[in-house]
């Protein structure tokens, strides 16, 4: 049995390398033009190349979007931009648009290209299109039932792989092909700059009535119409891996470090579980426990189980459920002395109970009983960003460890 690809989101460079450490596969990212994720840092040229050595080191593989539904003006340099990125020696592009599709083709003849959840592929007839142009991957559109998807895979060619979306932010247009953000606050959803008004407060207003604000009566303050819940699939490993998926896709290349960290680790237990004996696998609470130590909506299984209805949209709030403070991460450890050096990422105080997890482990639990900065002196807290610090581990630890503690009421 082929294994399942699992498909890691990276918005800058710690986040690509957290990914590979926590156990992704393959990453995917933007550079600086021709993706659609504005708000995430995302890659320059060097840092690209940076990532690939780093990710090819470890035997796993970058992919790159150039997803965005262009005009004109957009498809300016796009030619010297893959050539770069061939020179770089990525390992595939993954494109949306026909024109865009026809320049890389052309550019780059033997630059693998994977067609993006923005072209809406929902049929095998539009995979053998793709595929008769020399397309070997297609990223499905959310909108398909596990149903439609196992009929699919039985009639396109074994050599042509399926990826889908498993986990993370859901999009209330088909595929993510959204004008409101356009329409409301002329930042372009297809070109890369979405402004999430679907996460936005909506009443009704009647045309003789103006000024007289009428909520949609979900909400004594109002509601959250076209606010999706977060897709979550975890629990249904063997599903996916039976209807065909060959890559499981996480979202979320604006969301942080820890977010991926702790979302690809999840999924990796699952995945490695499964494939240790598929016929006695049985799914572990643990998992999904974990991820929910990250901000995060309430889920929802999406389109896979059929057409969505009131359940999976929550009319109440678009904030983040948030349980835990990411706070640290691990960047040296003297295993003789036990003493972590650390990078902090939110404020810290000796006494504070914290629990540290690495890729490999599960989390241990422990109480700060000293601190120390980085010249020496003991400390009460650690309060200022990315201030280093060490403290005594009760059990060893390793470079990219993370650190995480439970907020308070």
């Amino acid at each position: 049995m082929e294994r399942v690809e699992l498909l890691a989101p990276a918005g800058d460079l710690e986040k690509l390398k957290m990914a590979v450490v926590y156990g992704a596969d393959a990453i995917y990212l933007g550079g600086e033009a021709f993706g659609l994720r504005k708000a995430s840092k995302n890659f320059t040229l060097s840092d690209i190349e940076e990532g690939v050595k780093f990710a090819h080191e470890r035997g796993r593989k970058v992919y790159i979007t150039l997803n965005i539904v262009p005009h004109n003006e957009d498809l300016e340099g796009l030619e010297d931009y893959v050539t770069s990125l061939n020179n770089i020696n990525i390992d595939a592009v993954i494109v949306s648009d026909p024109g865009m599709f026809s320049i890389i083709r052309r550019t780059v003849p033997d630059m693998p290209i994977h067609i993006s959840t923005q072209a809406s592929v929902t049929n095998y007839e539009t995979i053998m299109f793709w595929y008769n142009l020399g397309v070997r991957r297609v990223v499905l559109a959310r909108e398909l039932s596990l149903a439609e998807i196992e009929e699919i895979k039985k009639k396109v060619p074994e050599d042509l792989t399926i990826e889908a979306f498993v986990h993370g932010a859901m999009c209330m247009s088909y595929s993510g092909r959204c004008l409101l953000s356009n329409y409301m606050t002329g930042r372009d959803a297809n070109r890369g700059d979405c402004a999430h008004p679907c996460r936005y407060k909506y009443y009704v207003v009647e045309e003789k009535r103006p000024g007289e604000y009428f909520p949609v009566e979900e909400h004594k303050d109002g509601t959250f119409i076209f606010n999706s819940k977060d897709l979550c699939m975890i629990e249904h490993i063997p599903e996916l891996i039976k209807a065909g998926i060959n890559s499981f896709k996480i979202e979320g290349r604006v969301k942080s470090s820890y977010y991926v960290s702790t979302v690809i680790r999840s999924y990796k237990m699952a995945i490695d579980e499964y494939y240790k004996d598929p016929e006695e696998y049985r799914y572990d609470k643990k998992w999904i426990e974990e991820i929910k130590k990250v901000s995060y909506r309430d889920f929802t299984t999406g389109f896979y189980y059929g057409k969505p209805d009131q359940e999976s949209l929550n009319y109440e709030t678009s904030s983040y459920i948030r349980g835990y403070d990411f706070v640290g991460m691990i960047l040296d450890y003297d295993k003789e002395n036990k003493i972590a050096t650390i990078e902090q990422r939110n404020r810290i105080f000796v006494g504070d109970e914290i629990e540290i997890f690495g890729p490999n482990i599960n989390h241990f639990t422990q109480k700060i009983e000293n601190m120390w900065d980085d010249e020496g002196n003991k400390i009460d807290v650690a309060p200022h960003p990315q201030q280093i610090v060490k403290m005594k581990m009760k059990e060893d630890v390793e470079k990219f460890y993370l650190i995480r503690k439970e907020r308070g009421e």
